[in-house]
């Protein structure tokens, strides 16, 4: 249960009710359809009367469906329930350092569209290709109704304003993208950092084990991000601005960071830091791309291998300060690392053991890369406000 705060709350309505236990149903259909009324009574406790009458209004507003007729051992066969995936559209927009991916999907989070464009230099540029793509998207889909667009930035949003005001890795001016998106292309936009988007994903798209209500998702980049979600909650801090732990500084005399700052966990767990690490190995060859890295440590090339397993000591000792000090029952991990994960794995699995001994059962996964769970999470900050937070159930 949601706690309340006792010293800054509104008090509840008759219509709060309602449109609480309206979301309770929306999220148990769209979780556990095909769902007869029946069921739905089962699993959410309230009565047969209530339950009538909100699907009655779900359906009459379009955002349920009724479909085939199941099976009873007596009395009146049930009429099964569905989520109507095609009631709105959803534009998502993942924003990284040197690509942007672009998406419109339905409630269930499916992609309609997708593509991938160069991440532009300026804001300014980057609203005028999303504008096009989208009203050229719009013009294919004319018949669907287009409920907001969801954003994900590699770097920290001020949560009252959505501006994003810290992404060193990025390359632009803060500034106000929602108000440019919004006022270019007539659609509620919501901005969120790219961690917390894969946070809301797990939460909202992935099956863990049930009773799972605290973990945290790190993101693997150019830079390092970390989405918490604990007591079922998304953990955003002042202002927005939690789970900055890519740039605690865990060694003062380590490289310079892109924040400004030496010594940063990204600085020694990223990307770029498996880069650094085989350029620095005496390779007669360089590479550029963290892509050429796992290509050459899938050929078995000592060196990238090496490179790799420097990486995965240091995403492990940063995992261990994550784990000893916010004890999440799992962490997903996320990023092209997890493309070798059979690989780093044991390193990474090894310093959280050695470094963190007072939570040692924690659950460290990689996350499907080909379910894009930036994109299915920003998508999900959106729908959120017609489903509510999706509390395990």
């Amino acid at each position: 249960m949601r706690k309340i705060d006792l010293n800054n709350f509104q008090v509840a309505t008759s219509g709060t009710a309602r449109d609480i236990n309206s979301r309770i149903v929306l999220n148990l259909v769209r979780k556990h359809q095909p769902m007869s009324r029946a069921d739905l009574m089962r699993r959410s406790g309230l009565q047969r009367s209530t339950i009538s009458v909100i699907t009655e209004q779900l359906i009459a507003q379009r955002w349920l469906l009724e479909g085939e007729v199941g099976q009873s051992i007596r009395g009146r066969r049930p009429t099964h329930l569905h989520l109507n995936e095609n009631r709105a559209g959803i534009f998502g927009i993942n924003i990284q350092p040197v690509s942007t991916d672009i998406a419109l999907a339905n409630l269930s989070g499916k992609f309609l569209i997708k593509e991938t464009i160069p991440t532009p230099h300026s804001s300014d540029t980057f609203v005028a290709q999303i504008n096009s793509r989208i009203r050229t998207w719009m013009a294919q889909y004319p018949m669907t109704t287009y409920d907001g667009i969801g954003v994900s930035v590699p770097g920290r949003v001020d949560l009252p304003s959505e501006r994003f005001i810290f992404a060193p890795n990025l390359g632009w001016q803060a500034g106000n993208l929602k108000d440019q998106l919004e006022k270019t292309t007539g659609l509620t936009v919501n901005i969120e950092n790219a961690a917390n988007a894969c946070a809301l994903s797990e939460f909202w798209f992935d099956k863990h084990p049930e009773g799972v209500r605290n973990l945290v998702v790190v993101t693997v980049s150019e830079g390092i991000g970390v989405g918490i979600i604990l007591n079922g909650q998304l953990v955003r801090g002042t202002s927005g601005l939690a789970g900055e732990f890519g740039h605690v500084t865990i060694n003062e005399d380590g490289p310079k960071c892109s924040c400004g700052n030496r010594g940063c966990w990204e600085v020694f767990a990223s990307n770029s830091a498996a880069v650094r690490y085989y350029n620095e190995s005496g390779s007669e060859k360089s590479v550029k791309t963290f892509g050429e890295i796992l290509t050459l440590a899938r050929q078995g090339n000592q060196r990238a291998c090496q490179a790799l397993e420097r990486m995965a000591e240091y995403l492990g000792k940063g995992m261990a300060m994550l784990v000893t000090g916010l004890a999440p029952e799992l962490i997903v991990m996320v990023g092209d690392v997890t493309q070798v994960w059979d690989m780093i794995n044991p390193k990474v699995a090894g310093m959280v053991r050695q470094k963190s001994s007072t939570h040692p059962a924690v659950k460290i996964i990689a996350s499907d890369s080909e379910a894009q769970p930036r994109l299915r999470g920003i998508i999900a900050l959106v729908l959120q406000k017609h489903f509510g937070v999706p509390l395990v159930a």
